[in-house]
């Protein structure tokens, strides 16, 4: 009889937020975010913590951190991919940086700065780059003083966002840009 309620009320929540998704301003729509966030496939144990945590933060309508939240996931994958030849590429391009481990590149070099080795060592093209440069902008806008205070449509936009520039990443794996889309 129990376990009969419970697959009722589990049924009745996901039509729910299949109906309430539809509307503009419904936090139902965090669920259809959920689906998308599952399609990136693999993650670390840790990306995978941080980006459930700025779906959380969405959820409470903290949306502020939702962006930090998010922004920390992108960049723990960003510097898991600098780190996948042990820095070769990095420490190649940037010698001065002396980089052995995530620990010490996240100390090291600002956000800016592994952003901009990413696309010196051909993770992606200057358009990602720019890309990139403006969700760190709008991640410092939430994580910082500011008069900025993204809603609903705005967060899942940017976490959007982010979910599609890993997407991208994971697909552009292993095949290396020509040196034309590095400049």
């Amino acid at each position: 009889m129990l376990q009969i309620f419970i697959k009722k009320a589990i049924d009745f929540q996901r039509e729910a937020h299949r109906i309430l998704c539809a509307y503009e301003g419904s936090p139902s729509r965090v669920v259809i975010l959920n689906k998308s966030y599952e399609t990136l496939g693999k993650l670390s144990i840790k990306q995978d913590d941080l980006f459930r945590m700025a779906l959380r933060c969405c959820e409470e309508e903290l949306y502020r951190a939702a962006h930090v939240m998010a922004w920390a996931g992108f960049m723990d994958f960003l510097e898991e991919k600098l780190s996948s030849d042990g820095f070769k590429k990095v420490n190649e391009y940037y010698p001065n940086w002396k980089i052995c481990s995530i620990e010490e590149l996240g100390e090291k070099v600002t956000e800016h700065q592994i952003i901009e080795a990413g696309n010196k060592i051909g993770l992606y093209g200057k358009n990602q780059k720019k890309a990139l440069f403006g969700l760190l902008n709008k991640r410092n806008e939430c994580a910082h003083p500011s008069s900025f205070y993204p809603g609903l449509n705005e967060t899942l936009g940017y976490i959007s966002e982010i979910f599609q520039r890993i997407k991208l990443l994971k697909e552009l794996e292993g095949t290396a840009l020509n040196s034309h889309d590095r400049i």
